[in-house]
């Protein structure tokens, strides 16, 4: 007998029914699958990263999906971040530092506004595959395959270059290795001590244009650490202080890679994806009865869904029974991505579904892919569109009563320009000055931590007003 959750529908007894494994998937359809020329090569890699060991641990993944329960419940906050898709190019120590300081300086600002927990889940240490609206595409008459990534293929216009090649799975193997090596000695060695990024986040103020508005907030921080410093809480003598917890996450786009690094966990007996603490299904690739969706229903990691336009209600609530049907708080994330044209008019009813039949999910919002526009021939991002999209989703889930949980941002820690407007008012003139990106326009730097304390005056806004509704 079928044994479903409260309200759950009934294709859940019919999934529920079908033997997983972790190759299961193999006889579903498939989207955004690339197609490799020589069948026995890629059984080969596979089979060699079956073999290696795992990139992150259990533990770690239910660590991860506890603090994300705490997000579902409205008690902490969830910031989720990194490259469009990581280059084998630009993997170096100098980037990833960079990266992770941005990121540490944007979660102490959140942490300061919110007086909540900041989760830490970077975009990297696996996010080298990329879906693609075509299969192809076409210059001088000459048709190839369209890059994928450099996990598949490369941005070299020919043949030989276009041509999927699953040696490039080992090398994402290696670099995702390093990359995770010199994040956990960040997080846990002293640099994430929170003087260290106090001072670096002064600098960002002080060179902002923009710093008049933000040094209230940075003025407040430094009183609060020099009183925790007055009795007794020094960073450098107390190990809450100087470091953090940071997690990994990709979309799980190549689902013969996940596969071959899916583990056993010795302690559960359950499956775990370790190529990364999270991982989730794009917006293209959420079909019930697909591939991606059979894959991330058996594994145990916490999973995110990107929740696009043509998602309607009982759709989602459809995908929601298949990927948690235990309604486990912190095991999945709906990433919505609707565009700050929409957002207001197509997030509600998604929220009311949801809220009606008493899901638990961590509710983040993506404003990156839906304000994505061409400018002077490049595609790019406009800030103030970013940063609408995020006051819409906060105003929905303040009139639907649910809880806006965190932000998906596509960034950098480099100077690039890649998305136009911010403090700095990068224009559309500009954008060939430094345009790096393989594939999506990215925040630099500065705008990303600009976002940051744009989004803390909304979460002080938020606080406040919920103070104001308890005292009456």
């Amino acid at each position: 007998m079928c044994r479903r959750p409260p309200g759950a529908r009934v294709e859940l007894c019919v999934m529920a029914s079908e033997r997983w494994s972790p190759d299961s998937w193999r006889g579903k359809p498939i989207q955004q699958a690339p197609v490799y020329p020589d069948a026995a090569a890629l059984a080969d890699v596979e089979k060699t990263l079956a073999g290696f060991p795992p990139l992150v641990f259990a533990g770690e993944a239910r660590k991860l999906k506890r603090a994300l329960g705490r997000v579902a419940a409205g008690e902490a906050f969830l910031l989720q971040g990194g490259d469009c898709a990581e280059s084998f190019g630009e993997h170096s120590a100098d980037n990833i530092r960079d990266f992770f300081r941005v990121f540490l300086q944007m979660a102490v600002v959140l942490t300061f506004a919110g007086a909540s927990p900041v989760v830490k889940v970077g975009r990297i240490a696996g996010q080298f595959a990329k879906p693609r609206t075509n299969p192809t595409e076409k210059i001088d008459g000459l048709e190839l395959p369209i890059y994928r990534g450099d996990i598949v293929n490369d941005t070299e216009f020919t043949p030989k270059g276009r041509t999927p090649d699953p040696q490039r799975q080992l090398e994402a193997y290696r670099q995702s290795a390093a990359t995770l090596n010199l994040l956990r000695a960040f997080a846990w060695g002293g640099y994430a001590n929170l003087d260290n990024t106090h001072r670096w986040m002064l600098g960002f103020v002080k060179d902002s244009p923009q710093s008049g508005r933000y040094q209230e907030l940075a003025d407040r921080i430094t009183q609060t650490l020099g009183f925790m410093r007055a009795i007794g809480l020094d960073p450098e003598e107390h190990e809450q202080l100087s470091r953090t917890d940071f997690y990994t996450s990709h979309e799980a786009l190549l689902l013969g890679y996940e596969q071959a690094m899916t583990r056993v966990d010795s302690t559960t007996g359950d499956h775990y994806a370790t190529s990364g603490h999270m991982i989730w299904i794009g917006d293209r690739t959420r079909q019930f009865d697909h591939a991606h969706v059979e894959y991330c229903r058996g594994v145990k990691n916490p999973l995110g869904l990107k929740c696009g336009p043509s998602l309607k209600p009982d759709d989602l609530l459809r995908l929601i029974d298949a990927l948690n049907p235990d309604n486990e708080a912190g095991r999945l994330t709906l990433i919505a991505r609707f565009g700050a044209d929409k957002v207001g008019d197509m997030l509600p009813a998604l929220t009311r579904a949801v809220k009606r039949e008493g899901r638990a999910v961590v509710w983040s919002c993506d404003p990156m892919h839906g304000n994505t526009v061409t400018a002077n021939g490049y595609k790019t991002r406009p800030f103030d569109r970013i940063m609408s999209e995020i006051r819409g989703f906060f105003e929905v889930h303040a009139a639907e009563g649910t809880h806006a949980g965190g932000v998906h941002l596509e960034m950098t820690g480099k100077n690039v320009t890649e998305c136009v407007g911010g403090a700095r008012e990068i224009t559309a003139g500009e954008l060939s000055d430094r345009y790096h990106t393989y594939c999506d326009p990215r925040l630099n730097a500065e705008q990303a931590i600009e976002v940051a304390f744009l989004l803390a005056e909304q979460l002080k806004a938020e606080r406040d007003q919920t103070k104001r509704a308890a005292a009456e």
